[in-house]
């Protein structure tokens, strides 16, 4: 039997395989999970996302499963402990950008704004199917990321840049960039269709 026809990008590493072919471009519409994917995105600025996806569980434990609440408490001791923590990316400027990122997470829903909804106001609430043909014809980043990116910054976000946030769109199914000869894409657009939300 031959293996299905998949995007590039992902080589033979199975842990790859099994991210592109079970997460990426799947729609995520909870609070809580968009903000460890952003957070994950902000982490793999300047890297290979297969090095964060080799991290994640450790991030997972070491972030108190990402729950906004807890991460906006972390202190300076915690952020000692991320530093010296070999599990994941010790990146001071990253770690502070998560705590703050937690906080601002938190002001949007004292605020009464749903982060989900905020986020997918720039896709209408729904994935936008591209047609891209070749890995070379996605962009880095888009307009609505690039808007995405700018209304962020401005509620206190940090490592939310245009390309940061149009990974973060790929990754959590705003838009459907596999390739269209990829199996995922014809799948990606009926489950959608049948009216699909996580």
């Amino acid at each position: 039997m031959n293996p299905p026809k998949r995007c590039a990008w992902p080589g033979v590493d199975p842990l790859y395989v099994a991210y592109h072919d079970e997460e990426w471009g799947v729609p995520v519409f909870d609070d809580r999970a968009l903000f460890e994917k952003l957070v994950l995105d902000g982490f793999q600025a300047g890297l290979a996302w297969i090095t964060v996806l080799r991290k994640r569980k450790r991030f997972i434990q070491a972030f108190d499963r990402f729950e906004p609440e807890k991460v906006a408490a972390f202190d300076q001791r915690r952020i000692d402990e991320l530093l010296a923590d070999p599990g994941i990316i010790r990146s001071r400027a990253k770690i502070d950008a998560a705590i703050g990122n937690a906080r601002a997470w938190l002001k949007l829903r004292e605020g009464g704004t749903s982060f989900s909804e905020l986020l997918w106001s720039f896709t209408e609430g729904r994935t936008k199917t591209n047609r891209r043909m070749s890995l070379d014809q996605i962009p880095a980043a888009t307009p609505e990321s690039t808007s995405m990116a700018k209304e962020l910054k401005s509620r206190g976000f940090k490592f939310v840049g245009p390309t940061i946030c149009y990974a973060f769109m790929q990754a959590v199914g705003m838009v459907n960039d596999h390739v269209v000869s990829c199996f995922r894409y014809e799948e990606l657009i009926r489950e959608q269709e049948m009216g699909g939300r996580r």
